[in-house]
């Protein structure tokens, strides 16, 4: 990769990192469903006027939109509100990874190698000693909507997978058109329209600025650059940049919110970490032994 291209992708995975700090501020002003909600319009517009459809069955875009938007990251955001650590939130939902791996097995035929299933292992064996640290009931709650909505991004994985090579950015923002009416009447639902109300006119620019970062920096910005270096570079060379996120994550949430971590807490973080290193790596490692 040319240094700009590394500095491209840097860039990117720390505005996922501090995505996770975003959603703190902004759901400490708007309520989390409402909040997913405006994510999307933030961004679809203007996007959605200069950014062709992309050609991809409409049941994908639809069913993306639900996993992704209203799923994923309707429990992410409820989750982070009820106490989830912001930067902790960022190392479970790699998860993802694995979640993916077990979907693809089941809907797709794919085998997964030995190194993949071993990093697997190590993950949510990590995930099982955070767990064990939050077994106190209402810290519980919040860690386990987290665990679902990577189990939700998997599903999303799996949909892009069936769509096949595909403009990524084209159809982040074409599927974005999905999320904000069911994500809103869950929100009159479940938060209420006077929370609604009250959100809407009572908001800082502290979070204006949040929904802004998470709709246009984390969502266009990211996705767009990112598509970018998968149309340059095997997705092998850049694929392992995303093990920087949660450390992005963790460092600006504990600089920016304050956030600690306990030893327990640490300990699992380290396995789950490892379990990302042997799923990244893993496989090119076992093909050359």
């Amino acid at each position: 990769m040319t240094p700009r291209d590394v500095l491209l992708a840097l860039a990117v995975v720390t505005v996922w990192g501090v995505n996770f700090v975003a959603i703190r501020w902004g759901v400490d002003e708007v309520p989390p469903l409402l909040l997913s909600a405006l994510r999307y319009v933030a961004a679809v517009v203007p996007a959605i006027f200069f950014i062709r459809r992309p050609k991809v069955a409409l049941s994908l875009l639809v069913g993306y939109g639900l996993a992704v938007g209203v799923a994923q990251f309707g429990l992410l955001f409820s989750a982070i509100k009820l106490g989830m650590p912001a930067g902790l939130a960022s190392l479970v939902m790699q998860l993802q990874v694995f979640f993916t791996i077990g979907l693809a097995v089941l809907f797709l035929g794919e085998r997964p190698k030995l190194p993949q299933l071993l990093g697997a292992l190590i993950a949510f064996a990590g995930i099982g000693v955070i767990a064990s640290e939050r077994l106190g009931g209402a810290a519980l709650v919040p860690f386990a909507m987290t665990i679902i909505a990577a189990g939700c991004w998997g599903v999303a994985n799996l949909l892009t997978k069936k769509a096949g090579k595909i403009d990524m950015l084209a159809f982040v923002v074409w599927s974005s058109l999905v999320p904000p009416v069911p994500l809103y009447l869950l929100s009159l639902l479940i938060e209420g329209p006077g929370a609604v109300g009250v959100a809407l006119s009572q908001i800082t620019w502290l979070g204006i600025a949040s929904l802004l970062f998470i709709g246009w920096l984390s969502t266009v910005f990211g996705y767009g650059a990112w598509s970018v270096l998968l149309g340059r570079y095997p997705a092998s060379t850049v694929a392992p940049f995303t093990l920087l996120v949660p450390i992005a994550g963790i460092a600006s949430a504990a600089l920016l919110l304050g956030e600690a971590i306990s030893g327990l807490e640490w300990v699992g973080s380290g396995l789950v970490f490892c379990g990302l290193l042997m799923n990244v790596f893993g496989p090119r490692v076992w093909g050359r032994a």
